[in-house]
């Protein structure tokens, strides 16, 4: 039998067995408390017991529900998507951008769920982002380290600094032949506008107890030392991001080293060793069928939001809609604003 028709009739067999079971706790549950709580004499305990057992009715029925899904899952490989660039918490995007990014938080929190949770049994991380930054980046990465079963990391469009530090967390790492890999580097940066703040006449002035306080403020000229201090710690990153890259991959960090923080398309990144295998999304979902030895339902674990969340997500759109619609005022053909 097919894999595909394999799967869809395990799939069936397991929603049936679920809407059985939860019907059978349902039933059994509202027959005792209706047994329980109403076939009393007493009118006064009546009255109550069937007030508690419409309070009852929600909190039964989510049992059942998770004890249907705990006997007969629907699924059993876990997925979660890290898109966008990486950064701790997620936020809106400029005026005339949606939000955009990857929250570690949200991330590291959707993986520890995939973990605890007894259906899942593989855990998938879909990779398509440059990278962002370091620490977040890191947590992710550990958080994939310590799913207790197979881990894959599937790059489709980039996996570049950041997202290869967190597939390099994983078992294996896939891509697509045309996928953007590598990038295994350190970007530090400054805006130097002490020119522009003498033109303006802007003087820079700053109270700080410690030399290298202020090092990096752009309205003064960076000094050699100082500019030292900072590439130092540049350099320091770099060094635990190759060390960390090497051990995980098995490879020696001056090949690691070699790479130049350069960017690699699919099958170069696996003739060098930063990608175990090439293929589309199924053919890793093949690959995990065989290492559980049965077919595989993927379920994506998505990030939960509590009432606060969602009203701070929904004025977030609300605003990025009102934006737009300014921007798009004034992007017309006569009404263009350019910075030359």
């Amino acid at each position: 039998m097919p894999q595909g028709t394999q799967a869809t009739g395990m799939t069936f067999l397991r929603s049936l067995a679920r809407v059985v079971l939860f019907l059978a706790i349902a039933v059994a549950t509202i027959a005792a408390g209706w047994a329980l709580l109403v076939e009393y004499p007493s009118s006064t305990r009546e009255f109550l017991g069937i007030v508690a057992l419409l309070a009852l009715v929600p909190v039964c029925l989510r049992v059942a529900s998770n004890i249907a899904n705990s006997v007969a899952p629907s699924y059993n490989v876990a997925e979660v998507s890290v898109a966008g660039p990486i950064s701790r918490s997620e936020s809106g995007g400029p005026i005339g951008s949606a939000p955009i990014g990857a929250a570690a938080d949200r991330l590291v929190d959707q993986i520890e769920r995939a973990d605890a949770d007894s259906s899942v049994q593989a855990l998938l991380v879909h990779l398509n982002t440059p990278g962002g930054e370091i620490v977040p980046s890191e947590d992710i990465k550990l958080a994939a380290e310590r799913f207790e079963g197979p881990t894959i990391a599937y790059a489709t469009d980039t996996c570049a600094s950041g997202g290869y530090e967190i597939a390099s967390g994983c078992d294996e790492i896939w891509a697509r032949n045309g996928s953007i890999v590598g990038s295994i580097g350190v970007i530090g940066s400054r805006v130097n506008a002490a020119d522009l703040a003498d033109r303006l006449g802007i003087e820079y002035e700053q109270l700080t107890a410690g030399e290298f306080k202020d090092a990096g403020v752009p309205l003064k000229e960076l000094e050699e030392e100082k500019r030292e201090y900072l590439q130092g710690i540049v350099d320091d990153y770099y060094d635990q991001f190759v060390e960390n890259v090497a051990a995980r991959r098995e490879l020696e960090p001056a090949d690691v080293r070699d790479t130049e923080a350069r960017v690699y398309l699919g099958e170069e990144a696996a003739e060098i060793g930063l990608v175990d295998e090439l293929g589309t999304r199924d053919d890793v979902t093949d690959k995990l069928e065989e290492q559980l030895g049965k077919p595989v339902i993927v379920q994506r674990f998505q990030p939960q939001y509590g009432i606060t969340d969602r009203l701070g997500r929904g004025s977030r759109r609300l605003a990025y809609a009102f934006g737009a619609g300014i921007a798009s005022t004034f992007a017309g053909e006569d009404n263009r604003f350019k910075l030359r």
